[in-house]
């Protein structure tokens, strides 16, 4: 049995397990299980943290040719593990069943390893922590990148502008503090220079309001 994959008995979409993880949220992932054989096929879900996640329906029977879906739910953590890395794991089993076997009615060594020759698969799959923020990084990128090369360059160049703005406020920003720092000395000749751009940049903001005060003030004529 081989995850995201054909194989003997079942298949299972996708190949790990993804969760958001946000603190005090709970999160969830669908597994699609499916059944690539004319038999009636069982399975069982385990991991190694019973404790952290639920899994619903964790055992039952897929009939030939059928699929269903598992959804498993992390509960709710109260901190970050380190480099968001997680070393969970889950294992699903397989194996035939007699046709119109009920998931209740399965016996308890159904998924028991033995020699009597029974067919019995298992696949592993690993847990991979996302945060928020990557995970709307990548639907932006997504969304951006079916939207054409023009967007891509329009959105872009909008970044771009954005980028020099922040950078002019922050030198801007910086250079104030110094003029803090130097108690606002006249003579300093840092302080003349950046005190002229600050006042030469204040005047073109008033100017630029009063050009739109004039321009929509209505005629006198």
């Amino acid at each position: 049995m081989t995850a995201g994959g054909g194989n003997q008995l079942i298949s299972v979409h996708p190949d790990e397990l993804k969760f958001i993880l946000e603190l005090e949220k709970p999160s969830y992932c669908d597994l699609k299980v499916v059944n690539n054989t004319e038999h009636h096929v069982a399975f069982k879900v385990k991991t190694t943290s019973p404790k952290k996640y639920f899994v619903r329906p964790n055992t039952g029977v897929v009939q030939p040719w059928d699929s269903c879906v598992i959804r498993v739910t992390l509960q709710a953590q109260r901190e970050y593990p380190t480099d968001m890395q997680c070393k969970d794991k889950f294992l699903f089993q397989s194996t035939t069943v007699p046709p119109h076997t009920d998931v209740d009615e399965l016996p308890p060594d159904t998924f028991n390893k033995d020699s009597s020759g029974k067919i019995l698969e298992e696949c592993k799959l690993r847990v991979v922590y996302v945060s928020p923020s990557t995970q709307e990084n990548s639907e932006e990128e997504a969304k951006s990148s079916s939207q054409g090369p023009d967007a891509n360059l329009a959105l872009q160049r909008l970044k771009d502008e954005r980028d020099e703005a922040i950078q002019q406020t922050e030198q801007l920003q910086k250079e104030l503090a110094m003029m803090k720092r130097r108690g606002y000395r006249k003579s300093d000749p840092g302080f003349s220079v950046t005190f002229a751009f600050v006042v030469g940049l204040i005047g073109i903001l008033v100017g630029f309001i009063l050009n739109l005060t004039l321009s929509s003030s209505p005629s006198t004529e």
